[in-house]
């Protein structure tokens, strides 16, 4: 029988690349798609080939995943993504990648997208010297984004950061790691954003 690895690194592995769903175990060999990089259960000889739907669907629920929203969130951020000029799927995920969790979580101050989630609603973050308790914010060029001065928030953000010392932050941001706070230099691109996603498949399903 396979070794429990977790939800996460199931649908890790299901998917068939990282999302980062663990946050710095994904870095490490104990990764599970490190080890495992089949799909999970005992009998996966007979999965057979997936639909065009299935494609479709897969890649929409791999950005779910990834970014930790749900159904009728990502129908919101879908529709404001067809309001808008350009690339409707490059909208989608520009407009993702700039949730406050994620960005927190980009910033190091957090391990994964999870704890950065919890970090943001327990309001241990602050915008422009502001609390935002909001996980959804979407943040904008010239945002400082910083821990709150509490000394326990502080020592929090310190380790997070020593953890994962020498990881690159996106080119859209700033690390100042003497003032911990970062701070968004301009808006991301599609070339800035990681998430391992064909957003055209994504366009095509949500657009039927």
């Amino acid at each position: 029988m396979a070794r429990y690895v977790g939800p996460q690194c199931r649908l890790c592995r299901r998917e068939g690349e990282k999302l980062f769903l663990k946050g710095i175990r994904c870095d490490t060999v104990k990764c599970a798609i490190t080890k495992r990089k089949y799909p999970p259960g005992q009998f996966t000889w007979g999965k057979g080939k997936l639909s065009k739907y299935g494609i479709q669907f897969r890649e929409k629920q791999k950005v779910k995943r990834y970014y930790g929203i749900l159904e009728r969130q990502f129908k919101n951020y879908f529709k404001k993504a067809e309001r808008q000029k350009g690339n409707t799927g490059e909208n989608l995920l520009m407009m993702l990648e700039r949730r406050l969790d994620n960005v927190v979580h980009l910033l190091s101050f957090a391990p994964s997208r999870k704890s950065a989630r919890q970090f943001v609603l327990h309001g241990h973050i602050m915008v422009n010297n502001k609390k935002v308790d909001i996980a959804s914010y979407l943040v904008k060029m010239g945002d400082i984004i910083k821990p709150r001065s509490g000394e326990i928030t502080q020592n929090i953000v310190k380790t997070n950061l020593e953890m994962v010392k020498g990881r690159n932050v996106p080119a859209w941001m700033q690390l100042r790691v003497d003032l911990l706070e970062g701070l968004v230099t301009q808006l991301p691109t599609r070339e800035d954003i990681s998430v391992p996603a064909q957003e055209q498949l994504i366009v095509e399903l949500c657009s039927k």
